[in-house]
């Protein structure tokens, strides 16, 4: 693995490069891209460990190695374990951040947390539960009984995007239990000091040692309720408090380390948003509180419009860090752990961070930055963000032999003046004078999601191919605040396809882009995107791609996994007319007839986030009409279509369905006669 040269070894070895003639990107190159994950600093600060995963071809497989590299930069990384598939788990500093704020897992899942002396493990058990022997009138009904195939179910949340059907019911899962004990553990070594009928999550040890906070939904029984994750803590005896009954969602829960103060994070529950019929969801902000009970919950960013993710405390007690986006990109923060204080913004520069992680002092940090025009590398600075220095050079052959894009980061103004950030890739060896050009407009799922500063193969492939690209962060993207996250409850594709629409308007009259041969691609919200768009603006889009996009509304309350969508951004159910007249006027489906734009269609056979039936709506729609529609469904596959195959198979029809509608004749390609001409 020497591509993972550090430092001066790697600079001059890519100096040595420097003069040959660079490529543009094959779709070939997939293969080559190293992906580095999972960065986890050693306590004392020094070191970094991390995984390199390599994807092969033959056998549709990723290969998983684990190296180590000096936090200073003074070495190259050395491989410390032989190739193991999802290697790379544990270890690490204080902690590690994600790149920015996701879902949490499911919830109540077994965890183990130690405590600060190391003297005590708190973990999660499944609390036993009686067997119950099924009983049959007689052998005649136990053998047809036993003969069945197929699934019976009779709770409502009976899917879940990438699980096997029907998932079991959450309402009938066991219980949790606390169980504290020595780290070795043992036989009999082991004290249960929480046995309700919860299931716990986010244990946190305060630095005494005698007390454990956690979450946990005490309704997560009642299946007609959604999830609302409450404060709790329990003692090493067994004495349990219940902090918080308000119907929010309570995460990232953390002590100080002087003991003074229990952090969490607090964001609005879907049934609170509900019942008080809100048209938003509400902000998501960092919470202090003290152990002792006394005084009032302060809410740290109360005055700040973003959201912090993955908060941890300074060892002095006096900061909390966090990550959160900003725009496009993804910064590290802190805030004093004060009424009143300030967040300060500590690292800085186009780029998105990930996978930040700290050593215990609090001296040195690492992370991944993600670039446009280069896939991630991991980085060390100091904790206020100086003295960064670079640790890695993965991708550095690749580098050498082949030309990527940098992102130009845009703004403009939408439809009602509203700014908006996106960014363009301009084609392969670029020159003014040899347009118009072909776009191709890129809309990112969510929509409570953003695009920004990190490496997509894709989009360097379709670059390499003569294509501009756009993304844009239009309205209920994240990273801009709750006013511009929320902007579109209610009326998903209406402003936010404005905003789409006026980055196209400004594109095109700063580039040497062709009008005429403009293509909308997207996937999930960006798929909707595509089939909104399509029948908005029937006369601004020569093709249009669109992957796993809802066209139905009502069809999709039922057949989804994430039906809260609905009652939420919609304000209700399909059984409610209000609510079932928005989803209809929101349905890409309804206006089928206006669309003229020849689309093709991507789906996952068995997606249950976006049902494939979504895609197959608004394919026979175009099919029923004569428009010139294709659809490619993939076997077994979920809501993200997943596997290198896939992957490589989607791209290479992709960019043919591009080269079919928005090349000139003459100018028109097939994918095997190279991804980089």
């Amino acid at each position: 693995m020497r591509r993972l040269l550090a430092g001066s070894a790697a600079l001059l070895l890519c100096s040595t490069l420097h003069g040959q003639t660079k490529r543009p990107l094959a779709v070939e190159d997939y293969y080559r891209v190293l992906t580095i994950t999972n960065p986890q600093i050693s306590p004392d600060g020094k070191t970094v460990r991390f995984s390199v995963q390599t994807r092969i071809e033959a056998d549709n497989s990723t290969r998983t190695e684990i190296f180590t590299v000096p936090t200073d930069g003074s070495a190259p990384p050395t491989k410390v374990v032989m190739p193991t598939e999802g290697a790379g788990e544990g270890r690490g500093g204080r902690g590690t951040f994600p790149g920015a704020p996701g879902q949490a897992g499911r919830r109540g899942a077994i965890v183990r947390v130690t405590s600060p002396d190391g003297k005590w493990v708190a973990r999660t058990q499944e609390k036993p539960q009686p067997k119950t022997d099924v009983k049959y009138a007689s052998d005649f009904e136990k053998r047809h009984q036993e003969r069945f195939k197929g699934a019976i179910f009779d709770w409502k949340d009976f899917q879940r995007d990438g699980a096997p059907f029907p998932v079991p019911n959450p309402a009938a899962e066991p219980a949790l239990q606390i169980v504290v004990e020595p780290p070795g553990g043992g036989t009999g070594a082991g004290k249960t000091i929480l046995d309700r009928d919860l299931r716990p999550s986010n244990l946190a040890w305060h630095p005494g040692d005698d007390l454990i906070a956690f979450t946990a939904d005490a309704d997560f029984r009642d299946e007609l309720k959604y999830d609302h994750a409450d404060l709790w803590t329990v003692t090493r005896e067994g004495q349990v408090t219940r902090l918080t009954d308000d119907g929010a969602v309570h995460s990232d829960v953390d002590f100080s380390p002087d003991g003074k103060y229990l952090s969490y994070v607090r964001s609005f529950g879907t049934d609170m948003i509900i019942k008080e019929k809100l048209n938003h969801g509400g902000p998501r902000d960092l919470y202090i509180r003290r152990v002792d009970g006394s005084g009032q919950p302060v809410n740290l960013t109360a005055d700040w419009d973003l959201e912090p993710t993955n908060a941890q405390w300074s060892p002095d007690s006096r900061f909390i860090y966090f990550t959160a986006e900003i725009g496009g990109e993804v910064q590290l923060f802190r805030i004093a752990a004060t009424a009143g204080a300030k967040v300060e913004q500590v690292t800085k520069g186009p780029r998105r961070l990930g996978n930040l992680t700290i050593d215990k002092a609090f001296k040195t940090i690492a992370y991944t930055v993600g670039v446009h025009n280069a896939p991630a590398d991991i980085y060390a600075a100091g904790i206020d963000g100086t003295h960064e220095r670079r640790l890695t050079d993965a991708n550095h052959e690749l580098m050498a032999d082949v030309a990527l894009n940098d992102g130009e980061r845009l703004q403009w103004n939408s439809k009602d003046g509203t700014p908006i950030e996106g960014w363009i890739v301009p084609p392969a060896n670029y020159d003014p004078a040899k347009g118009p050009y072909p776009l191709i407009v890129m809309s990112h799922g969510g929509p409570h999601a953003a695009t920004g500063y990190s490496f997509d193969f894709k989009k360097q492939y379709f670059a390499a191919n003569g294509y501009f690209v756009l993304d844009t962060n239009f309205r209920s993207s994240t990273g801009y605040g709750d006013a511009f996250k929320w902007a579109t409850w209610g009326e998903w594709g209406q402003k936010d396809g404005e905003d789409v629409m006026s980055g196209i308007d400004y594109v095109l009259k700063k580039y040497p882009i062709d009008p005429k041969r403009v293509g909308h691609t997207g996937h999930s919200y960006g798929g909707f995107m595509t089939n909104w768009l399509i029948t908005q603006y029937p006369d601004r889009f020569a093709a249009a791609i669109t992957g796993a996009g809802i066209s139905n509304w009502t069809s999709d309350y039922g057949t989804a996994d994430i039906y809260r969508t609905k009652e939420t951004e919609f304000f209700g159910t399909p059984w409610d007319k209000e609510a079932r007249d928005r989803m209809i006027h929101q349905s890409p489906l309804a206006y089928a007839g206006n669309v003229k734009t020849p689309t093709l269609f991507i789906h996952g056979e068995v997606d249950q986030r976006v049902p494939y039936e979504e895609g197959e709506q608004m394919y026979f729609a175009l099919k029923r009409r004569g428009v010139p529609a294709k659809m490619i469904r993939y076997e077994g596959q979920p809501h993200g279509i997943a596997g290198h195959w896939n992957n490589v198979h989607r791209m290479i029809n992709e960019l043919q369905w591009w080269n079919t509608y928005l090349k000139p004749a003459a100018a028109r390609t097939t994918s095997h006669e190279g991804g980089g001409q």
